[in-house]
């Protein structure tokens, strides 16, 4: 293993030469091989970056660790690499960069809104948009299935949000470019930093619009409504906090939600484990779990530590960058049999691709109902679904994933 060691760091903790900073590896580098050697041989890594850098974490129980324990690691300074050494200007004002209690007490009002309960009723709706995006592949044409899974969150949370189906379109290539700036399908001029302020522009500006026109209507029961009427601490959230809440919501939905389908299709198409999973209703559950196992579409969460704290023989310093890996996590060799097999079967499944600790996803109950039934309508409405075509990955750190993935298949007569 070629190290990479910066002044001060210890020679035995420094990361492999693979940038795992650079989103351009994990579209061109089998990023689970690197992983798997990472958890062999130095599970806790410094990885250096400019004049700075970050730890990174790779097996489960110490992924666990980090996420858990907001006491020793805090979210406010930023949690994914694009902000490294930064800082985040919405921590403690957004939800997914506020550290508890006060997470607690943002996050309770729109758990509550997001229930199983809430989130069945809306059932047949999500059926009939999954259906009118699976349509197109029943004529036996190629089909680009991962460019139809990407419209998959926004027609889930568009709803939710009660926002114009008109605009989904643009909030969908918005978050795109927010969560993947240095990927050709969003890249525009000036670079991946300037395409991700004008995402960013774009899509606050946008949402500056949705609050100001909903603070003058009587708020509704949709999310936007929920947090208008939401009071933390004994206030209300302010105008600029609802609208960075709108987009973190947003980038929630389009992480979880649109990369699994794709991930899973790609491992078991024209195999006799897709065919087996179709002929067996009662796998769609545990079916569904293992494609977020195996996709764990969120590949990161950064923290930073307040203190100095041990992780197994390594000392990470206050002020630290720290980097857990779901990714790696969710096919550690010791919580995970076979880990690199794809078991619809896979009981007990332990993964953490939604997170875990205070800062699970809040919107994972939505998530799975909506995989759930893509997958139920994937698996009784098609048969021969094949890949034809070299599928292009997502070049982005933190979201693995596809661009696009082309392939056939025959539709079911009803």
């Amino acid at each position: 293993m070629t190290l990479a060691v910066e002044p001060g760091r210890c020679p035995m903790h420094a990361a492999p030469a693979v940038d795992l900073f650079e989103p351009g590896t994990f579209a061109t580098t089998d990023v689970h091989a690197v992983w798997r050697t990472l958890r062999r041989e130095e599970p806790v890594s410094w990885h250096p970056v400019g004049d700075g850098g970050f730890w990174s974490v790779t097996r489960y129980d110490d992924v666990q660790h980090v996420l858990r324990d907001h006491g020793t690691f805090t979210s406010e300074q930023g949690s994914l690499l694009t902000l490294l050494g930064k800082g985040d200007p919405a921590g403690g004002r957004q939800m997914a960069v506020t550290d508890p209690p006060r997470h607690a007490r943002m996050r309770e009002p729109l758990q509550r809104a997001l229930s199983v309960r809430e989130v069945e009723r809306d059932l047949p709706r999500i059926r009939s948009l999954v259906r009118e995006l699976l349509a197109p592949m029943k004529d036996g044409g190629v089909f680009d299935f991962a460019a139809a899974m990407a419209a998959v969150p926004m027609a889930v949370i568009g709803s939710w949000m009660r926002l114009p189906r008109s605009d989904w379109p643009d909030l969908t290539r918005l978050t795109g470019a927010s969560i993947a700036p240095d990927d050709p399908v969003f890249a525009g001029p000036g670079g991946p930093e300037r395409t991700l302020v004008r995402a960013h522009r774009e899509l606050f500006a946008y949402f500056q619009d949705v609050v100001a026109e909903r603070h003058a209507a009587a708020p509704g029961d949709d999310l936007i409504g929920v947090m208008l009427g939401m009071r933390v601490d004994g206030e209300g959230l302010a105008p600029s906090e609802i609208v960075s809440n709108c987009y973190s919501l947003l980038l929630g939905a389009n992480v979880t939600t649109a990369q699994p389908p794709s991930a899973a299709l790609l491992e078991l198409a024209g195999t006799d484990a897709l065919a087996d999973w179709a002929a067996h209703p009662d796998l769609l559950v545990s079916g569904v779990e293992e494609a977020l196992r195996w996709s764990s579409p969120a590949q990161h969460f950064m923290r930073y530590a307040r203190r100095d704290v041990r992780i197994r023989d390594v000392t990470v310093h206050a002020g630290d960058a720290v980097v857990a890996w779901l990714g790696s996590a969710n096919r550690d060799e010791t919580v995970f049999a076979r880990p690199d097999t794809f078991d619809v079967r896979r009981r007990p499944n332990k993964h953490i691709a939604f997170g875990v600790g205070p800062h699970y996803c809040v919107g994972h109950t939505v998530a799975r109902v909506a995989l759930r039934v893509l997958f139920h309508e994937l698996l009784t409405g098609f048969t021969g679904i094949e890949v034809v075509g070299e599928p292009v990955r997502l070049r982005s750190n933190f979201i693995a994933g596809y661009t696009s993935l082309p392939v056939t298949a025959r539709g079911v007569r009803p």
